[in-house]
């Protein structure tokens, strides 16, 4: 990329081959956003158009009225008529010596067929929920793509929850099936899910379970209502009708995590979702026939629904799925699987990105990743750290990078720049997406100068992604979304500022801002100053109730290597004149903690709330969905 006054743009070579070249997309979307998420509506296969394509009845919208389509026949049955033959979805185990899976797009197609006939033989209908609890492998694509071609809700959970988690979910959407596996491997060891499903099942309606033999390992099964998939599948027809759908139909139903609280059923419907998708898809990571998508995240959160696979299907890709650990057997795995496979996208998270830079660029330069042409980062704010590392060592400076916001309500990326546009720049997200109206508010409700922090919200007309509801919980819906500024505006729970080039930097989510001595500090731009510190592998930073000024900011940091008692007082002392220097004396913590490992969600999302909680002495709840539960008991240890 070329560098021009502190912003990055794209190569002439990449730009003139890229789908969105001109930044007067922005303003064609701005002049009628209704307009032009209509015309993108237009590639679309509907059975039946559209009457009206925007409903707006506070807090409560619809898009494309009375358009009637089938989600599977956009992603399967509209390229199998051009690109029959082509690979869809090439799967890497997690064994290095066990051999990939490749379907092509007609495989796809005759194994969803097939699954949605044994669906409609097990008694499901359209509007009925369908639990899957599936890790990483094909039958999950197919499972999921079943369930819309006969109209049924598909709610994926994510496979590394507790069997407590995964009844919770169950219990609120009432699935009378679950799709689960014997087991999977996660970073060598076998996992026995169908141990978890059993125990996850009970006290809920599921009364047929469907079981993928994955690991063939020795397990409970009740064949009164067990059913393998293999047998369920060898006796199906290779076509079912589609199911036609109205576009506000509900297509799935997935479930947010936290540390607080009952999980909340975000409700994404067919029409705005697919469209949503698959444009978001299509120009942010510029795919073409010829591309390699791979992202990294589980089908278990909504990178994984959109993103992983979704998308990739709906605009005709070839995409990579990976059963394990991107540091498994060896720390370059995922370097080996882009070489290997010419993998053209690759979109991470910044937790993985730190963990590759800690491994060093050595490790890169072990391998050929020359066919990488984008890269993307997901999930969290990325410190402009991590930024360079990722596109000097991993992009060797020539792949635009996709910095992308979004949250599982949005249902597809909304910030971003594009990238045959730009400009980029490290650790904001970007650009609203073309046809998306976002403003940053402050606590009057007005918006914000340049460089100002305030609260993120999306304005009306919205994106036709966006969610229509909490599962069974209109209340919990208003009050969330549309209580802080009217019902006319979507509140997204994360504070922001806009740059002089209307940029947008994503600094934290509001609760976690912290109001010491009546200043409002962001715990993001914090950890974004003390990341800079050579020794600091990766960070966090929490509020803790103080007597005199409210709150005090602690602060956690994880070392990039082994240190004496001596050099771990020294990192302490270095975090804090870090802290004075980038952000003020107000911004003095109370303590620094040294610690080898932070909790994190399996899908690599720090979980402050419980940080916090160590201090407040509350409940910390089921630490199951943690990735690394031990890690709590290291900050226990720490905090005496």
């Amino acid at each position: 990329m070329i560098k021009k006054k502190g912003l990055y743009y794209p190569l002439e070579d990449f730009k003139k081959k890229a789908l969105v070249k001109n930044k007067s997309i922005y303003k064609e979307a701005k002049k009628s956003p209704l307009k032009f998420w209509e015309k993108l509506a237009g590639d679309v296969f509907w059975r039946k158009k559209w009457s009206k394509v925007f409903k707006h009845d506070p807090p409560y919208f619809k898009w494309f009225l009375n358009g009637k389509l089938n989600f599977s026949e956009n992603c399967l049955d509209r390229n199998i008529e051009t690109a029959k033959n082509k690979v869809a979805l090439i799967w890497e185990p997690e064994p290095v010596d066990e051999r990939p899976r490749y379907f092509t797009y007609f495989d796809l197609y005759r194994e969803v067929n097939r699954f949605a006939n044994a669906l409609k033989e097990l008694g499901i209908k359209k509007g009925d929920k369908v639990g899957i609890y599936l890790p990483m492998i094909p039958e999950v694509v197919i499972a999921m793509l079943a369930c819309t071609r006969i109209g049924a809700v598909h709610s994926v959970i994510f496979s590394a929850y507790s069997p407590q988690a995964l009844k919770v979910r169950l219990q609120d959407t009432q699935e009378k099936l679950l799709i689960t596996a014997d087991g999977y491997y996660r970073a060598g060891s076998v996992i026995d899910l169908k141990k978890n499903a059993d125990e996850g099942i009970k006290g809920t309606k599921v009364k047929k379970m469907v079981v993928v033999k994955r690991m063939g390992n020795s397990i409970k099964f009740n064949k009164r209502n067990n059913i393998w998939w293999h047998d369920l599948m060898s006796k199906q027809d290779d076509f079912c009708e589609p199911r036609v759908m109205d576009s506000e139909d509900p297509l799935f139903v997935l479930y947010t995590s936290g540390s607080t609280g009952k999980p909340k059923g975000v409700v994404h419907t067919c029409g705005g979702y697919t469209v949503q998708a698959k444009f978001t898809g299509k120009w942010i990571f510029d795919i073409k026939d010829d591309d390699i998508f791979w992202s990294m995240s589980d089908v278990g959160w909504i990178t994984g629904h959109t993103y992983s696979i979704y998308s990739p299907l709906l605009n005709g890709a070839s995409f990579v799925m990976f059963e394990g650990a991107p540091n498994w057997p060896e720390p370059d795995r995922w370097c080996s699987i882009i070489e290997k496979y010419g993998v053209t996208t690759f979109y991470t998270a910044p937790t993985a990105i730190r963990m590759f830079q800690k491994y060093g660029e050595d490790l890169v330069k072990k391998h050929d990743l020359s066919s990488l042409q984008i890269l993307g980062s997901v999930g969290e704010p990325i410190d402009k750290e991590s930024w360079l590392w990722y596109f000097k060592e991993v992009g060797n400076k020539k792949c635009p990078i996709v910095d992308t916001w979004w949250q599982t309500e949005t249902g597809g990326i909304l910030i971003t720049s594009l990238p045959g546009v730009g400009p980029f720049k490290p650790s904001f997200a970007g650009l609203p997406f073309p046809g998306v109206k976002f403003d940053v508010l402050n606590s009057k409700g007005k918006p914000c100068s340049t460089e100002e922090k305030g609260d993120l919200v999306i304005l009306p007309p919205f994106a036709p992604g966006l969610l229509r509801g909490v599962y069974k919980n209109p209340k919990r819906y208003k009050k969330t979304y549309w209580n802080q500024y009217g019902e006319n505006t979507y509140f997204t729970s994360d504070i922001a500022y806009k740059d002089k080039n209307g940029l947008i930097r994503v600094v934290g989510r509001s609760d976690d801002m912290i109001k010491v001595a009546g200043h409002r500090l962001s715990t993001g731009e914090m950890e974004d100053f003390i990341s800079k510190t050579l020794l600091v592998s990766e960070c966090a930073v929490v509020g803790i109730p103080d007597e005199i000024k409210g709150e005090m900011p602690v602060v956690f940091v994880v070392p990039s290597k082994k240190l004496t008692e001596k050099k771990k007082e020294d990192l302490k002392k270095s975090v804090v004149e870090q802290i004075k220097k980038g952000i003020g004396p107000i911004a003095f913590p109370k303590e620094v903690y040294v610690v080898s490992d932070l909790p994190k969600t399996r899908s690599g999302k720090i979980m402050r709330r419980i940080m916090k909680k160590l201090f407040s002495g509350e409940e910390l709840g089921d630490l199951s969905t943690l990735a690394n539960p031990e890690s709590v008991d290291e900050l226990k240890k720490a905090l005496k």
